[in-house]
């Protein structure tokens, strides 16, 4: 397996735009043994190698690959989202989604899976479409694509698409496509009249945020987000959670939004 390391490390190069001697600077490591250790000559220590990840701002599920590839045991856990030593998290977490109410907030992992929800989300979605039929988990973005979930609500959806598909390269954790990142790309693509230039042409509007739109009974109702992530992550699972948190673009989407709430489903 060391063989494999060379290889990754380049392309975590590659990926943050950086030479060999821009990481010898950062790392201290020398520009001649950073050469040696890409093309397979020398397999450094451990401590060098997470030197080496730090530096290049290796997520923690990778710095794992990269130590597995040099040898080494991987350092970073990764515990299910319901397991004991999650707990701490998972309640403060469920405080935020709580504060958010009345307006949606989830959580989701990397892959924009929906984890958990404040009630309001359920709520909200469920004026448009029945979301009991979608099975669990359910994909945040899936449910923007989907010609049966929420898409025939958003107008101009191929510019939110483009939006959307934005946020997947720009958001991603450390800033990395994974494969299963491809993937989730890939299965958007897939959506009926999606554009796979969109990926690499999406633009955002001239305001301060990108408003996602939902139209109901002749009214437009304007959201941006607040994302936040776990700050000072020490595991895999809390460094690849994100909260997203939906607010009123205007006066006139809070009004009409309260209106809706209040309505039966």
């Amino acid at each position: 397996m060391p063989n494999e390391l060379g290889p990754q490390l380049r392309a975590w190069r590659g990926t943050r735009g950086k030479s060999q001697l821009d990481l010898s600077l950062d790392t201290g490591i020398s520009q001649r043994q950073i050469s040696f250790i890409e093309s397979g000559r020398s397999t450094p220590g451990r401590q060098n190698v997470m030197r080496l990840a730090e530096a290049l701002d290796v997520p923690f599920r990778e710095r794992n690959s990269l130590l597995l590839a040099a040898g080494y045991a991987p350092i970073y856990s990764e515990a299910s989202f319901d397991d004991r030593e999650m707990q701490g998290v998972t309640n403060a977490l469920k405080r935020m989604l709580r504060q958010h109410e009345p307006f949606p907030a989830v959580v989701m992992d990397r892959y924009w899976n929906v984890l958990m929800t404040n009630d309001a989300t359920p709520r909200f979605f469920g004026h448009f479409i029945d979301m009991a039929a979608r099975p669990a988990p359910r994909n945040l973005l899936h449910l923007m694509f989907d010609p049966s979930g929420m898409r025939p609500f958003i107008p101009d959806w191929d510019l939110t698409a483009k939006s959307l598909l934005g946020r997947v390269l720009r958001e991603s954790v450390g800033r990395a496509i994974d494969a299963r990142t491809k993937e989730l790309i890939d299965s958007l693509l897939a959506y009926p009249d999606v554009d796979a230039e969109w990926k690499t042409s999406a633009t955002a509007e001239n305001t301060p945020v990108i408003p996602l739109s939902f139209a109901k009974d002749g009214q437009h109702l304007r959201f941006f987000s607040l994302v936040t992530t776990v700050g000072t992550a020490q595991m895999i699972t809390t460094q690849e959670l994100r909260i997203e948190c939906m607010f009123p673009l205007d006066e006139t989407t809070e009004v009409h939004y309260a209106e809706l709430m209040n309505t039966a489903q």
